[in-house]
C-alpha cells in the first residue's frame, strides 16, 4: 500500500506565496512521474504541473512563470512553489504518481488534497 500526504496549504492574499509537498511512503519499487492537479467546486480536476523523474517539467499555461514543481527522488517528495498567487489559484490541490510495481505495471496514487484559498 502506498500512501501520498500533501501539506502546505491554507490561505493567502492575493500576490502571496505558499508552497506545497507531497510525499509518498510505503511498499514503493520506483516512482516515475509526480504532479500536481487542482480542482475548484463545480469544475473539473485540472493538471497543474508535472515532473519526471528525471526532471523534466511541464506546466499549465495559467501556472507558467508562477509555480515551480520540483522532487526529491530519494525522500519521494514532490513539491509546488506557488508565488504571486490569485484568487483564481483557490482550489483543493491534489499530488499524483505514477508508480512502476515491483511486480510489473504501472498504478497512479492519488493524495488526499490539500485546500489554497487566496482572498482578494
Amino acid at each position: 500500500q502506498v500512501q501520498l500526504v500533501e501539506s502546505g496549504g491554507g490561505l493567502v492574499q492575493a500576490g502571496g506565496s505558499l508552497r506545497l509537498s507531497c510525499a509518498a511512503s510505503g511498499r514503493i519499487f520506483i516512482i516515475n512521474a509526480m504532479g500536481w492537479y487542482r480542482q475548484a467546486p463545480g469544475k473539473q480536476r485540472d493538471l497543474v504541473a508535472t515532473i519526471t523523474r528525471g526532471g523534466i517539467t511541464n506546466y499549465a499555461d495559467s501556472v507558467k512563470g508562477r509555480f515551480t514543481i520540483s522532487r526529491d527522488n530519494a525522500k519521494n517528495t514532490v513539491y509546488l512553489q506557488m508565488n504571486s498567487l490569485k484568487p483564481e489559484d483557490s482550489a483543493v490541490y491534489y499530488c499524483n504518481a505514477d508508480r512502476v510495481r515491483a511486480a510489473g505495471g504501472i498504478e497512479v496514487d492519488w493524495g488526499q488534497g490539500t485546500q489554497v484559498t487566496v482572498s482578494s
